[in-house]
């Protein structure tokens, strides 16, 4: 036998990251991540940072994941029937390319004491009192945190997402849209469920992109490139530099969280926000977990992930779920939009459906069945605000 640790995590991404600090946080003497690429190494993204990503960084002691980026202070969103909301944001996101975002945070694992290396696993095998990667290295846990086509994860027996439980992107960078700096995101009523974005990151470029549900049939990259010129009909594709396509398994789909000494964290445990496609905040907070459970209890690290992944995300995925399967209904969403132009507070529940872990509620309810009903085209309470970028 090689080396010997107490947790081995796999991936380095944001999931992977938290969960070596996590672990370390947690009293694990010997961190060792594992990732394929060396860092810094681009990664297929949105790039979208919301506030909730930044609190869990806090939690594990990580600063300046964000430094050197301008705040984007509003979302506009369009729904599939053209109905547009655009507010501030009820805290400021960013938009970090993840070529530098993921350096960052292995960057602070490193610092916290975890060992990098480069390395492809290959094979798993869990014994009793170990798993063994590669026939060489040996850790008491494993995290995996190795993306959406997981090793972990099929040495556990699960496959990958099936159609209608997996997403399709593209993404790319183009010039930033002119106007004041704001997310925007615009939904498609062809090929519903469908969205196309435009995150702006400061430097005069934006992440942009399209994605769509898969329903068994192949997606090109000229598909989805054309539905990204339709729904952002500023932006040439030509002109889109380093495209790259990416499957998002979406969270409607999860697998077990583990089994004995290995779990799995982030995209490998498929947690992918159904709404809106946001997979950060959510491999942050899984992957913490993880780590810190594989470090407290490595004979039953899966046990004590689920339970405490249970309390942390438990109900906002399964609201999440439940607004997923309601947004089906293009209706829905076109109501959802108009209702969150009135009120505010509507808006803030979608946005933390969306970017958090937010819950539906009856009131938010209402207000979208109202909407529908056309109730909400009568004239704005006072201090509402239109569809017109917000000012700052």
């Amino acid at each position: 036998m090689g080396d010997e640790y107490d947790v081995i995590v796999v991936g380095a991404g944001p999931a992977g990251a938290a969960a070596a600090l996590g672990a370390r946080r947690a009293g694990a003497q010997r961190v060792l991540l594992l990732d394929r690429y060396d860092f810094p190494r681009d990664k297929a993204c949105g790039d979208g940072i919301a506030a909730h990503a930044l609190d869990v960084l806090a939690e594990l002691g990580v600063t300046g994941a964000v430094d050197g980026y301008a705040p984007l202070p509003a979302l506009r969103l369009v729904g599939p029937g053209g109905a547009t909301v655009a507010r501030a944001l009820p805290r400021p996101a960013y938009t970090v390319p993840r070529q530098v975002f993921d350096a960052r945070l292995v960057a602070a694992a490193t610092a916290a004491g975890a060992e990098l290396r480069r390395h492809t696993v290959r094979a798993v095998e869990v014994r009793e009192d170990r798993v063994v990667l590669d026939g060489e290295l040996a850790a008491r846990a494993v995290v995996g945190a190795d993306g959406a086509g997981s090793v972990l994860r099929r040495t556990l027996g699960h496959p990958v997402n099936p159609d209608r439980h997996l997403a399709l992107a593209i993404r790319g960078y183009a010039p930033a849209r002119p106007g004041p700096p704001e997310q925007l995101i615009v939904t498609s009523s062809p090929r519903w469920p469908a969205y196309a974005w435009s995150f702006p990151i400061g430097d005069g470029r934006a992440n942009v992109g399209y994605g769509e549900v898969l329903r068994g049939e192949s997606l090109t990259r000229a598909h989805l490139l054309d539905r990204l010129a339709a729904l952002l009909p500023g932006t040439d594709p030509a002109a889109v530099t380093d495209l790259r396509a990416h499957h998002l398994p979406l969270s409607t789909h999860r697998p077990a969280p583990g089994r004995g000494r290995v779990v799995l964290a982030g995209d490998a445990l498929s947690l992918i926000n159904p709404f809106t496609g946001e997979g950060i905040f959510y491999a942050l907070r899984s992957g913490a977990l993880a780590g810190a459970a594989a470090a407290d209890a490595p004979a039953f690290a899966a046990r004590r992930y689920a339970d405490a992944l249970r309390r942390g995300l438990g109900t906002h995925l399964r609201h999440s779920s439940v607004a997923a399967w309601l947004a089906r209904r293009r209706w829905v969403v076109d109501a959802a939009v108009r209702a969150a132009r009135r009120d505010e507070r509507v808006y803030r529940t979608v946005v933390e459906l969306g970017l958090g872990d937010g819950r539906l509620d009856a009131r938010t309810l209402a207000k979208i069945g109202a909407a529908q009903l056309g109730r909400s085209d009568a004239a704005p309470r006072p201090g509402a605000v239109d569809d017109a970028p917000p000012r700052h």
